[in-house]
């Protein structure tokens, strides 16, 4: 039991990234659907960017307090963290955007359908998917190195 609460200490942003990444990228699945839905499936990269907008700003909250626990407030420190939490996400969206006009314009996955679970899962959903663990790892990389790192002296 001693060596599992270690193992759960030592690897626990690893892990409330992957939870929350997990819950992060839901948000934008559910978003992207809706928004879909509401425009129509010509629109996915228009609806592509609304979702990730919502989920770059559920992203940011959790991976700050929970994830990489950054607690300062301090408008410099918060000014910072946003410039370059938001920069990482532009430069992860472009990848994500260009990813799945490749896969759904180009390879034409859009023509694909997935029957899971009783679910129709169609192409363009199946390439967000690939895409997504492409951009969560790119992401948490991005986080861990250059966003939200620790003990930075500035910061004390």
């Amino acid at each position: 039991m001693q060596k599992l609460k270690s193992l759960l200490k030592k690897y626990r942003e690893a892990i409330l990234y992957v939870i929350f990444g997990g819950l992060t990228t839901l948000v934008n699945f559910i978003v992207l659907k809706l928004f879909n839905m509401l425009l129509g499936e010509e629109l996915y990269l228009v609806s592509n960017v609304i979702a990730w907008l919502a989920s770059v700003i559920f992203a940011y909250v959790t991976n700050k307090l929970f994830v990489f626990e950054s607690k300062s407030m301090a408008p410099k420190v918060l000014a910072r963290e946003i410039v370059s939490f938001a920069g990482a996400r532009v430069l992860s969206l472009g990848i994500e955007e260009a990813g799945l006009w490749l896969l759904v314009d180009v390879c034409h996955m859009d023509r694909l359908t997935w029957h899971v679970f009783g679910f129709d899962i169609g192409g363009i959903m199946i390439a967000k998917l690939i895409l997504a663990v492409v951009v969560v790892i790119l992401n948490y990389i991005f986080s861990k190195l250059f966003i939200f790192k620790k003990n930075r002296s500035k910061e004390k």
